[in-house]
C-alpha cells in the first residue's frame, strides 16, 4: 500500500468480494416439498378441517412463487434437510468455540477475495465491520471473530440495520476515511437467511437465500488505479412493524412461546411494497438533487433484490422511464432476497463493464423500515 501520511479524507470503494454456496433450490424443487408438507399436514388434521376447527392449509406454485417476487432459485448452505418435509430447515453440526463460525466462515471467503480483487494484504485494513440481518450470537462480535481469521490488526463491530445493513456499513466506513480515523474498511456481510426463514410458510417461504459478499472501502490516496468514487452516502429509517422478527434472549422469560412463528421471518408483504417503493424513490431522487446528480443520468441502479415489482417501479420513479435489464439488473431470480448483500451482488457482477466517469447508484431497503443510498462515480 502507497505511503498513508498524505490521506485526502475521500472515501472511494477499491473491490467487492463474494461467495456463494455451491448447493441451489429451485422453485420446481421448493414447491414439491413444501406441498408434501401441507397434504401430510392436511390429512393429519382432516378430522378438525373436516368439522371447521381447523383451516386446511394451500399448496404453494411455481406459477405464484415468481409472479409474487421474481425469485427462481435461491442458494442455500444446507439443501438436503431444509427440503426434508420433517425438519424444513437448515442442519449442520454444532461447532466449538474454537473453530471458526459457519458465519465467519463465509464472511472470511467473500473478504478474501474483495482483498485479492484489490491487492491488499491483511496488514493494510484497520477494521472489519460486519453489517448483516442476522448474526450467529450476540458476542463476542462476528466481525472480531473475521478481523482474527482474516489476521487484521485493528478493531471491528457487528451492525444490523435488517436489509440495509451492508449500506449502513459503507456509510460508517466512508465516514471513518473522512475523519481520517481509517484508511482501509472492510465491510463484511455474511447472510446465512434460511435459518431465520419459516419454511412452512406459504407466503414467505420461497423469498430468502444464502451468500456473503464484502466491500473495501479506502481513502483515494492508497485505492487501486480502478476503483469507485463514493459521491454521496444517505440513510434514512421509519419505524414499521411490517417486517419483523422476535427471536432473541428474552424469549426465555416467556417459554411457552419461545417458539412462536412471529420468532421468525415475518411480513406484511402488501403494506412493505405500498410504503417503502415511494419512501425510497423519493429518498433517491432527493439525495441525488443534494448531490447536484441527474437521477435520469444515473447509468445503473444496483437495488435490493427483494421484489422485482418494488424495482421496478423504483427505478422507473429514479429514472423516468421503464428500467431495462442493463440499468437496473437483477440477480434476484438465482439468489433469492439476500437481505443485506442484494444490492451488494448486483454490484459485484454487473460494474465491471462501466466506463470511466460512469455514475451509479447502490441502494438498499428493507426491515425497519430502513434505506441507504451509495451513489458512486466509476474512476479508472
Amino acid at each position: 500500500m502507497n505511503d498513508t501520511s498524505s490521506m485526502t479524507g475521500r472515501p472511494v470503494i477499491s473491490s467487492t468480494g463474494l461467495f456463494t454456496p455451491e448447493e441451489s433450490i429451485t422453485n420446481e424443487e421448493l414447491v414439491a416439498s413444501f406441498n408434501e408438507y401441507v397434504q401430510r399436514h392436511n390429512a393429519e388434521h382432516a378430522d378438525a378441517i373436516a368439522a371447521g376447527e381447523m383451516e386446511p392449509l394451500a399448496e404453494s406454485s411455481v406459477g405464484f412463487i415468481e409472479k409474487a417476487s421474481g425469485i427462481k432459485a435461491r442458494h442455500v448452505m444446507a439443501k438436503e434437510p431444509i427440503l426434508d418435509p420433517d425438519i424444513m430447515a437448515p442442519r449442520w453440526p454444532q461447532r466449538s468455540n474454537d473453530e471458526l463460525s459457519i458465519l465467519a466462515e463465509i464472511g472470511v471467503k467473500a473478504a478474501r477475495q474483495a482483498l485479492e480483487r484489490a491487492g491488499r494484504k491483511a496488514e493494510d485494513v484497520d477494521a472489519v465491520l460486519c453489517a448483516a440481518s442476522n448474526m450467529e450470537r450476540p458476542y463476542p462480535a462476528m466481525a472480531i471473530e473475521i478481523q482474527q481469521a482474516l489476521g487484521i490488526d485493528g478493531f471491528g463491530f457487528d451492525m444490523n440495520v435488517a436489509c440495509s445493513s451492508a449500506t449502513f456499513g459503507i456509510q460508517t466506513a466512508a465516514d471513518y476515511i473522512r475523519a481520517g480515523n481509517a484508511k482501509s474498511v472492510l465491510v463484511v456481510s455474511p447472510e446465512i437467511t434460511s435459518g431465520h426463514l419459516n419454511w412452512r410458510d406459504r407466503d414467505s417461504h420461497f423469498i430468502f437465500g444464502d451468500v456473503a459478499t464484502a466491500v473495501l472501502v479506502e481513502d483515494a490516496a492508497v485505492a487501486p488505479a480502478e476503483h469507485w468514487d463514493i459521491l454521496g452516502t444517505k440513510l434514512k429509517t421509519v419505524f414499521s412493524n411490517n417486517i419483523r422478527n422476535n427471536f432473541g434472549f428474552l424469549n426465555r422469560a416467556y417459554p411457552e412461546d419461545a417458539g412462536g412463528p412471529d420468532k421468525l421471518f415475518v411480513q406484511e408483504g402488501r403494506k412493505v411494497f405500498k410504503e417503502v417503493v415511494p419512501m425510497v424513490a423519493q429518498m433517491i431522487v432527493d439525495e441525488a438533487e443534494r448531490l447536484d446528480i441527474d437521477p435520469q443520468g444515473l447509468r445503473r441502479l444496483w437495488l435490493h433484490q427483494a421484489n422485482t415489482g418494488m424495482n421496478r417501479l423504483i427505478a422507473h420513479r429514479v429514472l423516468g422511464h421503464e428500467a431495462n435489464e442493463d440499468e437496473s439488473p437483477t440477480v434476484l431470480d438465482t439468489y433469492g432476497n439476500t437481505s443485506s448483500a442484494g444490492s451488494i451482488i448486483a454490484f459485484h457482477l454487473h460494474s465491471e463493464d462501466l466506463k470511466e466517469g460512469d455514475t451509479g447508484l447502490i441502494c438498499s431497503f428493507g426491515a425497519g423500515y430502513s434505506a441507504g443510498t451509495v451513489f458512486v462515480r466509476k474512476h479508472g
